[in-house]
């Protein structure tokens, strides 16, 4: 404890202090040394006079200059490595070249020729075990204190090159220190790899009682998904925080630190494999081709624009509402790629705005338009269900009339699987946008329309992971709206390959639909996360948990299944996830009447007969007979007062 208490305080004086005091024993080391050359010169021991005493001042002179310019102070003694000691290395040959130059080749009377050879090597010796004593009398007491405070125990899964690659980058973290491997194969059990014993997995348990292990790091790239899976669903309910390592590129290009230990892949959480994209449907409509993206800046029309510039297109349009968010994709694409800076076009648009668009459209020769901007926040548009159909419907077919005027060859809008049987204004103003493509897609023999409809997306702005992730992190409780609420669900980049490769496919009027796999219980995927994070659900079977559900009541319009079909079977394409659903539309001159009275409902403020007409035209929909409008309620309450 006492030894603790001063390697504290000398890790507290101030680092100029410490720099100092280094400076005063290097000094010491180079008198100690030349004292030490002619020791062993005369193979006596002497004390220098005369001439013989010009040596030290000159070494002194000669040395700490190199040693300030080489940056042999800058160096932190506790985490002193190889970088240190090549510097330690080259600093003490530039001072031995001068030195000898001085005193064996130019030669000082009483001083003999080999001082001037024999001191600079036992200065390399002195200086590198002065820092090597350092490290071992600061480093590991320093490490052991830690221990003791805020770092905390991990045990890395996979025994690899990456596992011990990222065991050497905690060594020195300060705040995680690596007690074990575990690994699968039965021959590194019990064996010791770079300091660190190799366990078997089902010893887990045991080392997280005994060892106080909080984190259990996949080191596991070349996995495949399936048995990572496995090793995934193993660590649940172990009490372990389960993180991903940095991949092996972060190792390559020296970003391995800390903050590249990142949560779970998306995949993880969910528990399902994607498919290996069709290269030639992802290529057919960007390469060389110019292309634009509305809604550039939201979840998925940012990686829509990721997989587009890796495509490779002539030029890509960014048409984004809000400024911000194209500031943001527009700076991400192009400090990833600087060399197609110059073809990623940011543009400041509504797409409700038909002239805006126009512009755009008669500026460049667009060949592809994905259409992602909508407002899609199903509680939000239901309390503002005016601006949600300008925005999904009057925008796309603003767009689509657009497209058509300028010769685009392949138009995409970006659907959901709320537009199947909607129960709200969100879903009823996404299924109205899917019918105006349809409906124009037969109608216009030009343009190449498709919609492409799927689920809820992982990781998106409104989904689900982050709002879990954040209330975990401040110790829950989690919020859900029903016990048996389900989803379809899908990763952003799955689910914008499967867009770019649908509309590849389209003939004209398509609607697409993505095999999203099997619905996941809301709840199963906010239980999963609670346990890879560490932590166990609070419930009636475990009431001394660390995390509760707590229930709110579904939302006004928000329904307990998804559902990605209206009508029945569905016809393969070429691409094993993606069908073309056989739904039901009205004829473009019919629908164009229609959109017409419903613009005029809006206009009038008659939110109950938009509803009706809503009701209508779409299959299925059973609007609620709440009225959530945030205008009308207030009017309706001023008329009453």
């Amino acid at each position: 404890m006492m030894i603790d208490a001063l390697i504290t305080r000398i890790l507290s004086i101030p680092r100029v202090a410490k720099r100092l005091i280094v400076i005063v024993v290097d000094i010491l080391l180079c008198s100690t040394t030349v004292w030490l050359s002619f020791c062993l010169r005369l193979d006596a021991w002497v004390i220098l006079s005369g001439s013989q005493l010009i040596t030290i001042p000159v070494s002194i002179a000669v040395a700490i200059p190199i040693f300030i310019r080489v940056g042999l102070y800058r160096a932190v003694f506790r985490y002193v490595g190889w970088q240190a000691f090549s510097a330690i290395l080259k600093a003490v040959g530039l001072y031995g070249l001068v030195y000898a130059a001085i005193f064996t080749w130019i030669s000082f009377p009483g001083v003999p020729r080999t001082v001037g050879l024999l001191q600079p090597l036992l200065l390399l010796i002195a200086v590198g075990l002065s820092r090597l004593v350092a490290r071992f009398f600061l480093g590991e007491p320093y490490r052991r204190i830690l221990s003791g405070r805020d770092q905390s125990n991990v045990l890395i899964y996979g025994a690899g090159s990456i596992g011990r690659q990222v065991t050497s980058a905690l060594a020195n973290s300060g705040t995680q220190r690596v007690i074990g491997f575990l690994d699968d194969d039965r021959t590194l059990h019990n064996s010791v790899i770079n300091g660190v014993r190799v366990y078997d997995p089902a010893a887990l348990s045991t080392l997280v009682v005994t060892h106080d292990v909080r984190t259990v790091l996949l080191a596991l790239p070349a996995l495949k998904p399936s048995r990572r899976r496995e090793i995934i669903d193993s660590l649940r309910g172990k009490h372990v925080a389960v993180r991903t390592a940095p991949n092996v590129s972060e190792i390559a290009q020296g970003r391995l630190n800390i903050s590249a230990i990142q949560e779970l892949d998306l995949n993880d959480l969910l528990g399902r494999e994607p498919v290996e994209p069709d290269q030639n449907l992802l290529h057919l409509n960007v390469e060389g081709k110019t292309v634009l993206v509305t809604g550039a800046g939201g979840s998925i029309g940012s990686e829509l624009c990721r997989q587009i510039v890796a495509l490779k297109p002539r030029v890509l349009l960014l048409v984004e509402q809000s400024e911000y968010s194209l500031y943001a994709i527009h700076r991400e694409l192009s400090r990833l790629l600087p060399a197609n800076a110059e073809r990623i076009i940011p543009l400041l648009a509504s797409v409700r705005d038909e002239h805006r668009l126009n512009e755009i459209l008669t500026s460049w020769s667009v060949d592809t338009i994905y259409h992602a901007a909508a407002y899609k926040h199903v509680p939000l548009v239901e309390q503002n269900p005016v601006e949600g159909i300008r925005t999904n419907v009057l925008g796309t077919q603003s767009l689509a009339s657009a497209a058509i005027s300028h010769g685009v060859s392949s138009f995409v809008l970006v659907s959901t699987d709320k537009a199947v049987r909607p129960t709200n204004i969100m879903g009823a103003s996404k299924r109205l946008a899917e019918m105006v493509i349809q409906a124009i897609g037969e109608a216009c023999e030009g343009t190449v329309f498709s919609a492409v409809r799927f689920g809820n997306v992982l990781g998106s702005s409104g989904s689900v992971v982050p709002l879990f992730r954040q209330q975990i992190r401040e110790g829950g409780p989690l919020t859900l709206t029903h016990p048996e609420i389900t989803r379809f669900f899908m990763t952003i980049p799955e689910a914008s390959q499967l867009v770019i490769q649908a509309g590849a496919m389209a003939k004209g009027g398509d609607v697409f639909v993505l095999d999203m796999g099997e619905p996941v219980k809301i709840m199963d995927l906010a239980r999963r996360m609670v346990e890879l994070s560490g932590h166990t659900v609070k419930d009636e079977s475990n009431p001394t948990g660390d995390i509760e559900f707590v229930m709110t009541g579904l939302r006004p319009a928000e329904k307990l299944y998804e559902e990605l079909l209206i009508g029945n079977k569905p016809s393969r394409s070429q691409h094993p996830l993606i069908f073309r659903a056989k739904e039901d539309f009205v004829p473009w001159p019919t629908l164009q009447k229609e959109i017409a009275h419903l613009v005029a409902y809006i206009d009038g403020g008659k939110i109950n007969e938009m509803k009706k007409l809503l009701t209508t035209l779409i299959t299925g929909y059973q609007p609620s007979p709440e009225i959530v409008d945030l205008i009308a309620l207030q009017k309706a309450g001023r008329e009453v007062s």
